[in-house]
């Protein structure tokens, strides 16, 4: 892979190439990218999405879209100190085609941005929720007449999956979806490969999969576009990552390793004296032990200490990068990046600390299960009606459950597939809150 056509200012649904080096100064087409992205509505869903405590009302606790504005922040961060050194290494891409350093830090920020626009409600466990029906529930009804990769996408449904389908589906009005630039889209896909062949590798490209069968030949054609590397041929679709995706995956492991800590700390899911010693392994080399023992209150020694941890991981992951830069562009690089960091033994202490005392907290829990519950009913009245109504012999039900749904589902497509992706995709884009007062609606609890 080279970096000429890996940043590509190429937008989806573009017919022609964009040349850097007739950009307008003041307004970057990668810059654009994270405006389109920032003002879309499934952007602005993400502020009533589940990030660690489901349907928190304590306001200090992160969103799903806060946590992505700080990825983006710490991503933008990564993309600007790799770009300083990468055009230092291939001078030509500024002396020729006029990249700047910023460029890398646009796209990265941009993809960063848009990393969890596909999640559903109510955090992983609302993916669990959707595969669950099909795998072990009402859905498994449904897998005779699908193709295997068809039903594979439903069992495993995936966020990473759903948002490169919300970033790129045409509607009318708004052909190409958000029309983000192939760079830009190429670093959002942490996983270019569709559901099947399952982890077919331990590479960290075939952990999950990135793209529905009904977005195959839109991603085949990004690929195309930015030089990817096959690795797999034949009818599975699979290629290695563009290298900026393992910068944004990197902004997303700091943010969530050290922010979704300190939420633990301020809720006293973790004791503060204990939770602290974790982070001064981290920043030990950094922290201002005079400074720090001014800070009066838990909020501010967490605050600070969380700074310096983030600083910290930048620094480190950019030295990661460069040192496996020709790696990473051969595709031959197997992990994440913080994986190969001198840290990381304190951030597996960190994580393991999170996992015991956040992530399987009670209140994590009992939320989680009547997740599971509103999703599976969703997807349960949803499916029927829209299918009863394709079939021609709805209820009066039915069609009362139609008129409820958006124009943007196409209850007549002749293919089940896009049928059931349809409801998945709809049910996926609700908020916590509106996918609980939706299923209020259905038991009649909203009067």
């Amino acid at each position: 892979m080279n970096w000429e056509q890996l940043l590509s200012l190429k937008r989806y649904g573009d017919t022609n190439k964009r040349l850097r080096k007739e950009q307008d100064e003041t307004r970057l087409g990668f810059e654009v990218d994270y405006d389109r992205i920032i003002f879309s509505s499934e952007f602005r869903s993400l502020q009533d999405k589940t990030q660690v405590i489901p349907l928190s009302q304590t306001d200090f606790v992160h969103t799903r879209l806060t946590h992505s504005l700080e990825v983006s922040v710490v991503g933008r961060s990564l993309g600007r100190q790799v770009g300083l050194k990468i055009l230092e290494k291939y001078p030509h891409l500024k002396e020729v085609h006029g990249y700047q350093a910023n460029d890398f830090g646009a796209i990265v920020a941009s993809a960063a941005l848009a990393h969890d626009i596909g999640n559903p409600p109510f955090g992983h466990s609302g993916e669990k929720a959707i595969g669950h029906f099909f795998y072990d529930g009402k859905g498994k009804q449904y897998s005779s007449e699908l193709s295997k990769k068809e039903y594979q996408d439903l069992c495993d449904f995936e966020g990473n999956a759903n948002g490169f389908k919300i970033v790129t589906q045409s509607r009318t009005g708004r052909e190409g979806g958000l029309r983000l630039s192939y760079a830009t889209l190429g670093a959002f896909t942490k996983y270019p490969k569709e559901s099947l062949p399952k982890k077919a590798t331990a590479h960290i490209a075939d952990k999950k999969y990135g793209f529905f069968q009904s977005e195959k030949d839109g991603f085949t054609d990004i690929a195309n576009e930015l030089g990817l590397k096959q690795t797999r041929s034949g009818k599975d679709v699979s290629y290695a990552r563009h290298p900026l995706a393992f910068l944004v995956e990197a902004a997303d492991d700091i943010c969530y390793t050290i922010i979704d800590f300190e939420d633990g700390i301020n809720l006293g899911l973790i004791q503060e004296e204990f939770a602290l010693e974790y982070l001064i392994k981290l920043v030990k080399g950094s922290i201002n032990t005079s400074k720090y023992h001014t800070l009066t209150n838990t909020q501010d020694r967490v605050s600070y200490l969380r700074a310096l941890a983030i600083n910290t991981l930048i620094n480190e992951t950019v030295s990661v990068f460069m040192t496996h830069e020709d790696e990473i562009l051969s595709g031959s690089f197997s992990t994440a990046l913080l994986d190969k960091s001198k840290y990381e033994a304190q951030i597996n202490d960190i994580l393991k600390l999170s996992v015991e005392n956040i992530y399987q907290s009670k209140e994590v829990i009992d939320k989680e299960i009547a997740g599971y519950e509103v999703i599976t009913q969703l997807l349960e009245t949803f499916i029927k009606a829209v299918n009863n109504v394709y079939d021609g012999r709805p209820s009066n039900y039915d069609k009362l459950i139609v008129k409820t749904l958006p124009e943007t589902i196409n209850i007549d497509d002749d293919k089940l597939y896009n049928r059931l992706l349809s409801v998945c995709h709809y049910v996926a884009l609700l908020s916590d809150s509106n996918a609980v007062l939706t299923y209020k609606k259905l038991k009649g609890m909203a009067f």
